[in-house]
């Protein structure tokens, strides 16, 4: 017996930053999306706890219980008392370490799937609860579609989406540390008055309209100069996507992968195809949202790269 769960990835059409707090973490305004590009997870009944990855950058998923998948299972498996012996396996097609939230969709797919495995019956509010334990854009990968986070991130209410908006996403090749771009920001900001951060209406206007023009002149991200700024070449990738013909171009969350907003399925794969022969990024992928969260499917079969927790 097995359940298999299907995450998305998200980008962040704004992410407004707030001044550091004294625990440390920003108050943010962060309006997600999620997209069409996918990590499966799938549990299995095992003799211990176990995490194995296959796909894309796999060697770089950690599989040991630092892994949120991992933690997800531990954390339901604590409230409900169980043993927490599962074997997750991940099938990765989001970017690893790339600013799209792979490891939280993991951590959601595990979430959900060892939910549904042990017969918990967990309601809608426990599992986001235990979500937002495990991080801030926990949360946002099992719920899905379109969301404005506050707090950290953590709390969420669903936004109306009028439309399919189109993205390509170019990867870069390295990756970028989180803390290292807020503590980043935090620099840049010393003695600036940053100001509480507070959702676009205009940017909230056009994804209920569907709008991507109005989308694209509202898009922001306050973490995108420190981001820049530890990882200049970024902005070479970003000119390109312009250059190509992209409505708009921003990192994604802290980064490293650039998104570029574009006008329809011509469009993008017309800008995926000049941002590959720019040489300014290592891949190039494409995927328009909203996109459904974490959801059940047929368990699929992949090859393996395995490493005990």
């Amino acid at each position: 017996m097995s359940v298999t769960v299907r995450v998305p990835a998200k980008v962040n059409v704004q992410l407004a930053v707030g001044a550091a707090r004294p625990d440390g973490f920003h108050d943010l305004a962060n309006v997600f999306l999620a997209v069409g590009l996918y990590d499966e997870v799938t549990v299995t009944p095992a003799d211990g706890l176990r995490v194995t990855c296959a796909g894309p950058d796999a060697a770089e998923v950690p599989l040991d219980r630092t892994n949120l998948a991992a933690r997800a299972a531990e954390a339901l498996a604590a409230r409900y008392g169980r043993s927490g012996a599962v074997h997750i396996h991940i099938a990765k097609d989001i970017p690893v370490a790339g600013g799209m939230a792979g490891g939280s969709a993991d951590g959601a797919g595990a979430l959900v799937a060892c939910d549904a495995l042990w017969g918990t019956g967990a309601s809608r509010a426990e599992l986001l609860d235990i979500c937002a334990e495990l991080g801030s854009d926990v949360p946002f990968s099992l719920v899905g579609g379109a969301a404005l986070g506050i707090g950290r991130g953590e709390k969420l209410t669903a936004m109306e989406v009028g439309g399919t908006f189109h993205w390509v996403f170019a990867m870069a090749g390295r990756g970028l540390s989180t803390p290292a771009v807020f503590r980043e920001f935090d620099r840049l900001g010393e003695g600036t008055g940053i100001p509480e951060p507070v959702a676009s209406q205009p940017l909230l206007d056009a994804l209920a309209k569907g709008d991507p023009d109005a989308l694209a002149a509202a898009v922001s991200n306050d973490l995108q100069p420190a981001a820049l700024s530890l990882f200049p070449e970024l902005a070479d990738t970003l000119a390109a996507g312009h250059t190509a013909g992209a409505l708009a171009a921003l990192v994604s969350g802290s980064g490293p992968t650039t998104a570029f907003l574009v006008r329809d399925p011509e469009s993008a794969a017309k800008v995926a195809q000049a941002l590959a022969a720019s040489g300014t990024c290592r891949t190039v992928r494409t995927a328009a949202g909203p996109a459904a969260g974490a959801t059940v499917i047929d368990r699929p079969s992949h090859e393996v790269h395995e490493s005990p927790a």
